[in-house]
């Protein structure tokens, strides 16, 4: 890949192995059963980023890209009483990321964040490298490490 992107850099600044994967895109974010098929890995192998606003403040979780966010798990994973998910519109303000392109590593600030507990089932998980088109291949445990992670059960069942 030619052009790293600030999440490869500070990955790289923090010794986290990744592997980069790029994809084939428009302007618009697709979901990750398309990045899936685009790279050639399983789906539940590609998380998504979501920002969430609760108890004063921004959270962040992280979970397989098919899968939906059960906001009171996420609360108690959070220790606030609530959570709801920002507007598409507050994205860019709060991540410097635009929709499609959220990473958990390098937002603007370091929010609490935290990843599905199923991503250590896995060798490694695809996050967003912070551009659409761009995904980072990386170990969970490494993953948490780089943004202050913790694990949770997040899932909606």
């Amino acid at each position: 890949m030619e052009d790293k992107t600030n999440v490869m850099r500070l990955l790289e600044q923090q010794g986290i192995a990744y592997t980069p994967h790029t994809y084939p895109h428009g302007k618009e974010a697709v979901d990750a059963e398309t990045v899936a098929g685009l790279i050639g890995v399983e789906p539940e192998r590609v998380f998504k980023t979501l920002v969430t606003r609760g108890g004063g403040g921004f959270y962040v979780f992280v979970l397989p890209g098919s899968a939906s966010l059960d906001l009171k798990k996420a609360a108690r994973a959070a220790g606030v009483k609530s959570v709801e998910m920002i507007h598409v519109s507050e994205i860019n303000k709060v991540t410097g990321y635009i929709r499609g392109g959220c990473s958990p590593v390098g937002m603007k600030k370091l929010y609490p964040t935290c990843i599905e507990e199923s991503a250590i089932l896995w060798d490694t998980i695809l996050v967003s490298a912070g551009r659409i088109g761009a995904q980072v291949e990386v170990n969970a445990e490494d993953l948490a490490r780089a943004c202050g992670a913790a694990f949770a059960d997040l899932i909606a069942e």
